[in-house]
């Protein structure tokens, strides 16, 4: 029995409970933020220009009731303007702001919808939280592949996704690649790096193989 288990044991506390990265509840706030991308930008820039249109109509507003003429626009002109639409401008004009207004309402609604994973993993670890790039992941399950397959780096590529594992091979002509042995081999490594999800592994053999490789 090791130190960690019988302190385990003196608290109360079963080996097999140690919280693992991710499942920690005192790091999950750490690890949302290195795995997920920051809405902070968008939502410095809605507010600014959120801000930046109410403080122009606030102004245009106090110029109107101390009788001076307007800045830009009378409020009441621009209301009537857009309640008129489309008539008085271009359809060409009129296409081209609706799109430019489509676009930044579809920026501000994918930031919100989306989760914003960011392309990486969490590793299962007792002591410490460990979040790893998925090429990094990628590059250490293509060693393997191209070992199991015994092929050349450039004949095999590794695109690992937080769900999925996709190898695909290439392999020498002449020689027989078994797609078993290298979806063993992955899930092995895979299982000995226990990332958080573990994706699931999937092999592709192409068809044509490399000359003198």
């Amino acid at each position: 029995m090791t130190q960690d288990q019988e302190t385990q044991q003196v608290n109360g506390t079963s080996p097999d409970a140690v919280p693992v990265a991710g499942e920690d509840p005192d790091m999950s706030r750490i690890l949302r933020r290195e795995t997920h991308s920051s809405r902070a930008g968008a939502a410095s820039i809605a507010a600014v220009l959120v801000i930046v249109l109410c403080v122009y109509a606030l102004l245009e507003a106090g110029v109107r009731a101390i009788g001076q003429p307007p800045w830009l626009i009378n409020p009441s002109t621009a209301a009537e303007r857009i309640i008129a639409l489309p008539d008085g401008i271009s359809p060409l004009l009129l296409g081209a702001s609706g799109a430019v207004i489509a676009m930044v309402g579809l920026f501000f609604l994918l930031h919100a919808v989306l989760p914003g994973r960011r392309a990486r993993h969490l590793l299962r670890d007792p002591r410490t939280a460990v979040v790893v790039d998925d090429e990094v992941l990628a590059s250490a399950l293509a060693r393997r592949a191209r070992t199991a397959a015994n092929v050349t780096p450039e004949q095999v590529m590794v695109v690992v996704s937080r769900q999925l594992v996709v190898v695909n091979v290439r392999p020498t002509s002449g020689s027989r690649v078994s797609e078993e042995a290298v979806l063993t081999a992955v899930q092995a490594e895979l299982e000995e790096m226990s990332p958080v999800p573990m994706p699931a592994v999937r092999v592709n053999l192409a068809t044509s193989g490399v000359i003198g490789a």
